[in-house]
């Protein structure tokens, strides 16, 4: 049985780096970057790209982000 899988998109400039979707992600691939500073000058939210693979697309961040910052979508 094939597992879901998923892709996850941020609309980093509406982050304030709250982590609470990296408390949530059964797979813990979200994560803060700490590189970068959003034009609310937070360290947004993030999945690496290397990452991505391994997102089962369970919409627990998305889910919790208070801001409405996170989009999950199943991918074949």
């Amino acid at each position: 049985m094939a597992r879901n899988r998923g892709q996850v998109s941020f609309d980093i400039d509406r982050c304030k780096g709250c982590e609470l979707c990296t408390t949530v992600c059964p797979v813990d691939i979200v994560s803060i970057d700490t590189r970068h500073i959003n034009q609310r000058g937070y360290h947004p939210a993030t999945v690496s790209e290397s990452d991505m693979d391994k997102c089962i697309a369970c919409g627990n961040c998305a889910v919790i982000c208070p801001d409405l910052v996170i989009r999950v979508q199943r991918v074949a």
